[in-house]
């Protein structure tokens, strides 16, 4: 360990990469500290309190906290790209387009989903300002200044999106995950700082409980993120300048998750949607949208429909992810012209979906683990009334996933440059 650490420090490339992430971080963090004007801090702290809002800061990666420049975060950005990615499921000339289309096909699908988070993110500045101002936290806008106010916060979150690129491109790992993740990790001194200054006895029992689960969390992570399903490979003997080359047994290993974190990431997207809409309307004059909004804001506030919700969504989403991911097409036809087959198993389309078939089914078990992971916290909520426990566990698997895939992507680094 400590070997390679030296090296990611002494080699001039990686340590460029490392210097590169810490930077952006650097950046992401002064923009997410410098507040809009007019702001009620004791009012946005309060706020956040609600489990709705407090998840909506998770995944502007802590920019709602303080009512910044970058209060959005990466989420119009997240939206816009799940969007394009259904699409790609249901509309077979995008599909076409993403897989036969190569890296081009890829970039045009990305340069959509950044227009579209134009629309969304002003969708979403717009409703967070309006329901900001019905609970008091910040002062009534006039036009000129709501307009002015759309233009930062929707400028913020295209520079963040430009930064979590410019991390994955240059830096290591996913950047929008290490975004969401940065911004977590820094809420954590002031969360624990709140916990010792105001220590009361009577809540140990559920500080425990806590704890408990965090390190159930960590635990089961690390657990089903190294675990995988090995696939047995032969390679046939090979005939090269007049000498015979014995054939090679490998394996394939199929991980059981994936997919990483952006199963969590999708379902938060998909639910914190709806209910900012139905926020916003809530007090309008028109009676059909105040019930519309009534009936949402109710259906979210009944913790054991929301965890069976948000069971299934991160359920599927984990199969989603996996579909976009891992494409067993293409790795039999990769088996076939290195010369590799799975012993038992013809080349061709039976390989496809043997392999296929074990994606399916080791991706069912990873799938089950992290929807009862994400809706843990949400029934323990249910059960205390404690609303920070639901966004305290989703705050901590989302950190435990994107810290071992960033580890993953360092190590991968690390490897490929020793046998350069």
């Amino acid at each position: 360990m400590f070997a390679k650490l030296k090296f990611l420090f002494t080699d001039p490339i990686l340590r460029g990469r490392l210097f590169f992430v810490i930077g952006a971080l650097v950046v992401f963090r002064v923009l997410a500290a410098i507040p809009m004007p007019g702001v009620d801090t004791f009012q946005i702290e309060q706020f956040l309190e609600n489990q709705f809002f407090g998840l909506l800061n998770i995944l502007s990666g802590s920019g709602l906290s303080t009512l910044s420049l970058v209060m959005l975060g990466v989420g119009p950005y997240i939206t816009a790209s799940i969007i394009f990615q259904l699409s790609t499921v249901l509309i077979p000339k995008l599909k076409e387009l993403q897989q036969e289309g190569g890296e081009e096909g890829k970039r045009k699908i990305t340069q959509w989903s950044r227009l579209a988070t134009f629309p969304l993110a002003l969708i979403q500045g717009f409703s967070l300002i309006a329901i900001l101002t019905q609970q008091g936290v910040i002062d009534p806008l006039s036009g000129f200044d709501l307009t002015l106010a759309l233009i930062v916060i929707t400028s913020g979150t295209y520079v963040l999106m430009w930064i979590g690129e410019m991390v994955s491109e240059r830096g290591f790992g996913n950047g929008v995950s290490i975004i969401i993740f940065a911004g977590i990790v820094s809420t954590f001194p002031q969360t624990i700082a709140q916990y010792f200054f105001s220590f009361d006895a009577s809540q140990v029992p559920l500080l425990v409980t806590f704890i408990g689960l965090g390190l159930v969390t960590v635990f089961g992570v690390v657990y089903f993120t190294e675990a995988e399903r090995p696939i047995a490979v032969q390679y046939a003997r090979q005939a090269r300048g007049g000498a015979s080359y014995g054939s090679t047994a490998t394996y394939l290993p199929i991980r059981v998750t994936l997919a990483g974190v952006m199963p969590i990431i999708f379902a938060l997207s998909l639910f914190l949607f709806p209910q900012l809409l139905a926020q916003v309307f809530a007090t309008s004059s028109n009676v059909i949208l105040a019930s519309i909004s009534s009936g949402i804001t109710a259906f979210f506030q009944n913790y054991w429909l929301y965890g069976s919700i948000y069971f299934l969504l991160v359920f599927f989403a984990t199969f989603f992810y996996t579909g976009i991911i891992f494409e067993p097409e293409k790795v039999s036809e990769n088996l076939q012209k290195s010369g590799g087959f799975i012993p038992g198993i013809r080349p061709g389309k039976p390989t496809t979906e043997y392999i296929g078939d074990v994606v399916s089914r080791v991706t069912f078990v990873g799938a089950l683990f992290f929807a009862i992971i994400a809706v843990l916290p949400v029934i323990l909520t249910g059960i205390t009334g404690n609303q920070s426990l639901a966004i305290g566990g989703t705050a901590l698997l989302i950190v435990v996933s994107v810290v071992i895939d960033l580890i993953k992507k360092v190590d991968a680094q690390l490897s490929l440059k020793e046998y350069m």
